[in-house]
């Protein structure tokens, strides 16, 4: 069970366990250098996203929108890594990595409202078939390369976590 902080958790990263000492490490930065991490993280992860859209080029919305589907898995993939790293197989990662590369910078990297923008085009362009396929064919795979990225992670830096148990 995770700690709840007094007044509530409003503020509180939800993958913070308060109970931890390394996770306090994280919200006990300065107040400002949180916030600024992920804006900063998010800036870049946008720009490396318009990039990487704007190398295919955007026509009328008549399937399924690979681009959007690409980096939204791609930056799924990448969270897996990065929070085996920063949460099995480094002792005490700096307290802004984490906010500044998975909150910011795949954050940013990712469309989620892109996303859910082209599933209602597609719904609104009448293919509401492939804009159910979509949906759920774009979670199905995002949470697939979550576990490919943790489960390849693992296996490449020899951790090896109990279950159910944090470092």
């Amino acid at each position: 069970m995770r700690a709840e902080p007094a007044g509530g958790s409003e503020g509180v990263d939800p993958d913070v366990d308060l109970a931890r000492p390394a996770d306090r490490r994280e919200l006990a930065a300065h107040p400002i250098a949180v916030p600024m991490a992920v804006a900063l993280g998010g800036g870049l992860g946008s720009l490396l996203r318009w990039a990487l859209s704007g190398a295919t080029p955007a026509g009328p919305l008549t399937g399924i929108p690979w681009p959007t589907w690409g980096i939204n898995i791609a930056g799924c993939l990448a969270i897996g890594i990065l929070l085996v790293l920063l949460t099995e197989a480094v002792a005490a990662p700096h307290p802004l990595v984490r906010p500044f590369l998975g909150t910011g910078l795949l954050g940013g990297f990712t469309t989620m409202s892109t996303y859910a923008d082209q599933v209602l085009a597609l719904s609104r362009a009448g293919e509401a078939v492939l804009a159910v396929g979509y949906l759920c064919g774009t979670l199905t795979a995002a949470l697939a390369a979550v576990a490919v990225g943790v489960l390849a992670t693992r296996a490449l830096t020899g951790v090896r976590p109990l279950l159910g148990a944090r470092p």
